[in-house]
């Protein structure tokens, strides 16, 4: 079956989105290792919340905070979003939000960009053909 132009449009899309979320993706080891590291610096800041709660003013919530984004930054590579949390962190009373969790969470995976092209192939169908005569069906179902 050869791809019409929709078809062409719809596969270099796909190509473009899969290689774009590939430049970013980390991997499935890493990732959870990140998790872990984020989980417990919350842990700790929602444990120890007197100490942490001040935010930017909170020495010790500034300490972890740093250390947390040094430790992602040798775990993932540079990322963006993480120096985003670090930058929110600061923000008083914003520790108890669980951030570097959610932050680690939303990192793209490697292998989430094949799964989503794969879906997006084999859920595509073929256009139902047109009639003998070329004319589309009358119906009455739409009464809009």
């Amino acid at each position: 079956m050869v791809d019409g132009p929709i078809q062409t449009v719809q596969n270099h899309v796909v190509a473009q989105a899969t290689a774009g979320l590939q430049a970013h993706a980390v991997t499935p080891g890493k990732k959870k290792a990140a998790l872990v590291v984020a989980g417990l610096a919350d842990l700790i800041q929602l444990g120890f919340f007197p100490i942490f709660g001040e935010g930017a003013l909170s020495i010790p919530d500034d300490v972890l905070d740093v250390i947390i984004a040094v430790v992602l930054f040798a775990l993932l590579g540079f990322k963006l979003r993480i120096l985003l949390a670090l930058a929110i962190e600061l923000v008083p009373g914003v520790a108890l939000f669980p951030s570097w969790t959610a932050v680690v969470a939303t990192l793209p995976t490697a292998e989430a960009p094949k799964k989503i092209r794969a879906e997006v192939v084999q859920t595509r169908t073929p256009p139902a053909p047109l009639p003998p005569d070329g004319k589309l069906p009358e119906t009455d179902a739409y009464l809009g």
